[in-house]
This record gives structure tokens, C-alpha cells and sequence, in this order.
């Protein structure tokens, strides 16, 4: 069970990874994963594992890490105290000042003996946070983070009397580490602007009265009332009054929905018109929009292979660039001894440089936006690693009834009408959505039968006092002996009738293609290679597949068929899977990545990599486009970082590097990589506000 906590102020790439490692260690702890875009620490753990009594115990681990982050339960308002950066920024003015004064003093040459202490003192108050978390890492026996570096890097500056370096680097660094901050507090709240799905509360009817309650303490079958502007807080069903529904924040969709009495509504929808009543068929907990908002932030507990790439990268980068500042000190002054000062100050400088921040926070903060981006247009990824496996799927097999068709069939013709009373009478005891079709199309008197049995891929069977009655498909009758007088497939579905080892009949049934489906094989199949699998004739599937365009197709499929089939589709990347119905779930869940439509079977919602909200197969194409945008932005941040990093690490160790560069190379690049993270967030923004126009 994921359990979630929130650690406000956390921006510490480093520190949240040893906070990750602490709490790994324990025994009742499964797995935990940091988020630095909702700042919650996310804790597979089980039913155990008390929220509330472990508040206090996580804060102090976290504070024997990082100073200034706050542990409170998920949900929980926030604490009124001042911002972190705001409480140590009375240190670093104070220190300012003294360093000011010490260099006034120096200029007058005054008290000229006595200014190496002043400078000290101001040090030690402007460092004060790089101190004591220096300290914590070294009881915690971590020797290898950024505050460790920094302290190396300014307590070196200071040993050489070069005090204004150490001051700019320590004031210079806690402005970076502020508007940091404010990065990450920004990129939290666009995403949490692009996925703002919570409901606050839930309007209650009880014995003719409305009371206002939270949406947790909504039970089955309670009575709600939804005014306009107001969002539907749990799934149910309209029992007075219709309106329209602005459904958005769920699928994307600006067009806005028409529900009245009897119709099902989704948790998240907005009201747009009159009130309604609806009856409450979920609980919270397990309605739409709260498995939608699970899925969103429980995201990053399987992330992308360039993410888990980062995170070991850093933990071998800061050892090697600290045993290389040691060295480019050490080696040059056993052979220039006079020279010790400068090369302790390119040892200082190059550690200045090196810290990754830049890397480990805006990789994992430019895949969240990517997934944040993509939920706000009715595309859910359960994972930034499915996000990213995107940009490697180059074979995709389909599934054809409820994903390119509506499923809803009606019978187009039938052999006589007494093929179909036998079909009709049979199929009502099946849910099928072709069996639901024959049995509205037939208006008569229904026999009655002693047993029913339903042979799933086949159809049902019957016992009657003339014999056994088989209403299925061609093998089904087939198996029993009974021959089919060469009946070729017509186009649709064929259901064949049999009784007493006799043919009967048969009836066709159609389904329509959504508008929506030649449009999107046509881009998909751009670049890859799309098959449907179809437990339909040959007719049927080569007419569908010939109106989309000409692609590949496989009739004839039942459910383990369809497996059979997709395994042996040869790829040189990855294999995707989109479909809707519980036929479809074993291949949703063992392909690479798995699609499913969000107007299908629950199952299939369950075990799915991908949710496609709309049932519009033209997003899939989009998920494309988002996660090729991600990667791109993923990877100019990476060679950004590196390339600037290197080049800086390479002129700092030749001395050609100031304190004020050094400062660039670290804080303004972390800056420049989050900022550049955040264009997924506010290009996708303006994307859906254009869309939402032209509606």
C-alpha cells in the first residue's frame, strides 16, 4: 500500500536520495520515492505503517539531513512558519555585513590585525546551514554530497585569505538555493494547476436537508446534490434533473456533455447548468477522479531508466570530481610548494562547480511535467518509465470492437425470423454486447430452455425438448458435428444458429467504425507497423482494415489467440498493445506497454501502462508527441549540465575560472534546466487553451 507524506521545502537532490536510502533500510518499508514536484515522499509499505505516529519520528530523521524541510501527513494544511530560505537569510545579511565592514576596515587600514577574525566570524554566520549539515553528513558517515563540497570549497577560500570568494560563493549560493525554491514551488503549482482534480466537498442530502461534507465520508447510495460550477464528487447515477457537464479536467474534451435522469456521471465533472441529484455508487476512495489523482502521484514509483541512469551517475560523479579536486591540489603542490595558494583556489572553484543538482533535480521534475501535461488532455501514464518507452514503440497491435469501433452492435439481416427468435431466446442470458443486440432486435415471445451454459470465445448452448440449440460461431457448431453447408462469412459478425445437429440460420451483426479511428491509424502507423487482432471472419476484419487505411489484420482470434498472435509480431524496439474489454487485459498487461481505453472493462483500466480518458484513439498519437517532447527536453538538459559542467570543471582546473563563474556553472545552470522543464508544462497549457477557443 502506497502511503504518502509531505516534505515541504525539500529541494536537496542529494538529501531527499539519503532520505530515500534511510527509510529503504527499514523492515516495514517496501520502497520509498521522493516527488520534487508535489514534495511528497512516496512509501510502499503496508497496513501497519500509521501516518499520523510516524510524523514525528520522520521529522527527525530529516533533520538530522537537511535543515528547514517540514514532515506533515498528506493533506495536511500547511504550517504558518516562515520559508526556510527566510530564516537563514538573517544569517547571510548579518555576515554580509560584517564581511562589508571587514572590507571597509581593510580599505582604511584599520584594526588591520584583528579583520581575520571578523571575517571568520562573518563566515561562520553566513555558512552557518553548509556547517551543520557538513556536520550531520560526517556523523551520518556521507562524506560525498554538495554541502560537504561547499564547505570544502569556502572553508579552502578562507585558509588562503581569500575571504569575498568564500562570502560570494556562500551568499550567491543561498540566493540560487532560494530561487530554487521558488522554481520548484512554481513547477508544483502549474502542475497542480494542470491536474487539479480534487474535490473539497460534497453536497449531502439528508432527510430534505443539504449538508455540507467531505467527499471521504460519501457512501454508497447516499443522496448528492450538485450545483452549478460545483464538481460531482464521487461516480453515480443522475436521479432528478439534467444538465450539461464540462468533463475537461478528466478527458480533455471542451465540448461540453449533455446527462439527464438515469445517466452515469464521472467524480471531476463540473455541473455547467441546472441541479442535479444523483445517487452515490462509489465511495471516494474508489471513484474516478481519486484512482485518477493515485495514478498521477504515484507516478514516479517506476521511473525512467534516464532517471534511474541520473540518480546512479551522481552517486559516483561527486566521489570522482572530489578525489579529482584533491588531486589537482595535491599533485601540483608537491612540485610548486610556492604556488599552494592558487592551486587550493582551483580546488575550491572546481568543487564549486561540480555539484549535480542541476541534473538530479530537473530530470525527474521534466518527466513529472511531461505526465502532468499529458493527464490534463486525458492521457495517464502510471510511470515517467512508460512516458519515456514510448519514444521506442515501433509495433502496435489494436484491438478492433469498443477501441476502433463504437461496440455498439445492431443486427444488419438475418436468415428468417425464426433463426432469430431461437438466437434471441438464448442470448438473453448472456452480457455480451452482441447478444445484448440480437435480443433488441427481436420483439416476440422468448422459449424457454432447462439449461443454459455461456462457452466463452464461442457463444451459448442450450438443452431444449428438440435438442440441443447452439447459437455461436462457426466452430462452435463446427465442434459439435453440425455441418455448415459451405456458408461463406458475410461482412459483420456471423452468429450461427444449430438445434438438434441441425443448421438453422444465421444472423449478421454490424458495428461502426468511430470517426475518430482513420484519422488516428493514419498517424499512427507513421514510422510503425499497427496490426488488429480480431476475433472476427475474414470478411469483416478485411472490410474494417481496408476503411483504415489498408492495414495489417488477423481474424479469426480468440482471446489466447490474440497472445499467440501479438508475441509473434516481430519489433526491433518495443510492442504496444490498445485495447478496452477484459478479452484484452492478459495482452494490455504483458505487453511492453500496455493501452487501454478509459470507457472499458475495469480490468483493463487496471492492468494498463497507458489510460486513454476520451475512448479517443487520435490521443494515443498525442502520448506520442508528449513523451518525444519530454525525451527532447530530458536530454537538452543533460547536455546542458554536462557540457557546461565539463567545460567549466576542464578552464577551472587550468585557474581560468572565477568564484562568480563557478557560481553560474552551478546555481544558474540548475535554474536554466528547471525553467527548461517547465516549457512542457506551459507549451501543453497553451495547446489546450487554443483547442478549448476554437471549440
Amino acid at each position: 500500500m502506497i502511503k504518502k507524506i509531505v516534505m515541504k521545502n525539500l529541494i536537496c537532490s542529494g538529501c531527499a536520495s539519503r532520505i530515500e536510502k534511510a527509510l529503504n533500510e527499514r523492515s516495514d518499508i517496501h520502497s520509498a520515492s521522493f516527488n520534487f514536484a508535489s514534495q511528497t515522499m512516496l512509501i510502499d509499505t503496508d497496513d501497519t505503517f500509521n501516518v499520523t505516529k510516524e510524523i514525528e519520528p520522520l521529522q527527525k530523521l530529516v533533520d538530522s539531513i537537511e535543515n528547514g524541510v517540514e514532515v506533515m501527513p498528506y493533506g495536511a494544511r500547511n504550517k504558518t512558519s516562515p520559508h526556510h530560505f527566510i530564516k537563514a537569510y538573517r544569517f547571510v545579511f548579518l555576515g554580509g555585513l560584517i564581511f562589508l565592514l571587514g572590507g571597509l576596515l581593510d580599505y582604511f587600514d584599520v584594526l588591520r590585525p584583528r579583520l581575520n577574525l571578523l571575517f571568520w566570524i562573518g563566515y561562520a554566520l553566513i555558512a552557518k546551514d553548509i556547517i551543520q549539515s557538513t556536520i550531520k553528513s560526517i556523523r551520518r558517515k556521507e562524506f560525498f554530497n554538495e554541502n560537504f563540497l561547499m564547505f570544502i570549497a569556502t572553508f579552502a577560500a578562507m585558509i588562503i585569505e581569500k575571504p569575498f570568494e568564500a562570502a560570494a560563493v556562500i551568499i550567491f549560493y543561498s540566493i540560487g538555493e532560494h530561487l530554487q525554491h521558488k522554481a520548484v514551488d512554481k513547477s508544483k503549482d502549474e502542475i497542480s494547476a494542470l491536474i487539479d482534480l480534487h474535490v473539497d466537498y460534497a453536497n449531502v442530502l439528508e432527510n430534505g436537508e443539504v449538508t455540507v461534507k467531505d467527499p471521504m465520508s460519501v457512501q454508497i447510495g447516499d443522496r448528492l446534490v450538485v450545483k452549478n460550477g460545483e464538481k460531482i464528487p464521487t461516480d453515480g447515477i443522475i436521479t432528478k434533473g439534467n444538465t450539461a457537464l464540462n468533463t475537461s479536467a478528466l478527458t480533455g474534451e471542451s465540448k461540453l456533455q449533455s446527462v439527464s435522469v438515469g445517466d452515469e456521471v464521472l467524480s471531476g465533472n463540473i455541473n455547467t447548468g441546472s441541479v442535479i441529484e444523483i445517487k452515490a455508487l462509489k465511495e471516494y476512495n474508489d471513484s474516478t477522479i481519486a484512482r485518477i489523482i493515485d495514478l498521477i502521484e504515484n507516478s514516479t514509483n517506476q521511473k525512467a531508466k534516464t532517471e534511474n541512469f541520473i540518480t546512479k551517475f551522481a552517486k559516483y560523479y561527486t566521489p570522482v570530481v572530489t578525489i579529482a579536486a584533491l588531486l589537482m591540489f595535491g599533485i601540483p603542490s608537491y612540485f610548486d610548494p610556492a604556488n599552494m595558494d592558487e592551486y587550493i583556489f582551483r580546488a575550491a572553484t572546481f568543487l564549486v562547480i561540480s555539484c549535480p543538482c542541476a541534473l538530479v533535480l530537473s530530470i525527474p521534475l521534466s518527466y513529472f511535467a511531461g505526465i502532468g501535461a499529458s493527464a490534463k488532455t486525458g492521457i495517464l501514464f502510471k510511470g515517467s518509465n512508460f512516458l519515456d518507452m514510448m519514444n521506442e514503440v515501433d509495433t502496435i497491435g489494436i484491438d478492433k470492437t469498443g477501441t476502433l469501433t463504437h461496440g455498439n452492435f445492431e443486427v444488419s439481416g438475418y436468415t428468417d425470423y425464426k433463426t432469430l427468435k431461437y438466437a434471441a431466446s438464448l442470448e438473453r442470458y448472456s452480457n455480451h454486447p452482441i447478444a445484448k443486440s440480437i435480443v433488441l432486435a427481436y420483439k416476440g415471445e422468448h422459449m424457454e430452455y432447462d439449461t443454459v451454459e455461456e462457452i466463452a470465445g464461442y457463444g451459448m448452448k442450450g438443452s431444449t425438448d428438440k435438442g440441443t440449440l447452439l447459437v455461436g460461431n462457426k466452430k462452435m457448431l463446427e465442434n459439435e458435428g453440425i455441418e455448415l453447408k459451405d456458408e461463406k462469412d458475410l461482412a459483420g459478425t456471423n452468429v450461427f444458429v444449430g438445434l438438434g445437429g441441425h443448421y438453422i440460420g444465421r444472423i449478421v451483426v454490424k458495428d461502426q467504425i468511430k470517426p475518430s479511428s482513420i484519422s488516428a491509424i493514419r498517424q499512427l502507423s507513421q514510422g510503425r507497423k499497427v496490426t488488429m487482432l480480431t476475433g472476427d471472419n475474414e470478411a469483416t476484419a478485411s472490410e474494417v482494415a481496408n476503411e483504415l487505411g489498408g492495414i495489417d489484420y488477423a481474424p479469426h482470434l480468440l482471446p489466447e489467440d490474440k497472445i499467440t498472435h501479438f508475441n509473434a509480431l516481430k519489433t526491433n524496439r518495443k510492442k504496444m498493445y490498445i485495447g478496452d474489454g477484459i478479452n484484452d487485459a492478459p495482452l494490455i498487461k504483458n505487453a511492453d506497454i500496455g493501452v487501454a481505453m478509459g470507457g472499458g472493462s475495469q480490468l483493463a483500466l487496471d492492468v494498463a501502462d497507458v489510460i486513454i480518458m476520451d475512448d479517443d484513439l487520435t490521443l494515443v498519437d498525442k502520448a506520442f508527441q508528449l513523451s518525444r517532447k519530454t525525451r527532447n527536453i530530458v536530454y537538452q538538459n543533460i547536455i546542458l549540465s554536462l557540457g557546461v559542467k565539463f567545460s567549466f570543471l576542464v578552464l577551472a582546473g587550468f585557474g581560468e575560472v572565477s568564484m562568480f563563474e563557478a557560481i553560474f556553472a552551478d546555481v544558474g545552470i540548475t535554474l536554466i534546466a528547471v525553467l527548461n522543464a517547465l516549457r512542457l508544462i506551459y507549451r501543453k497549457r497553451g495547446t489546450h487553451h487554443a483547442k478549448k477557443q476554437s471549440a
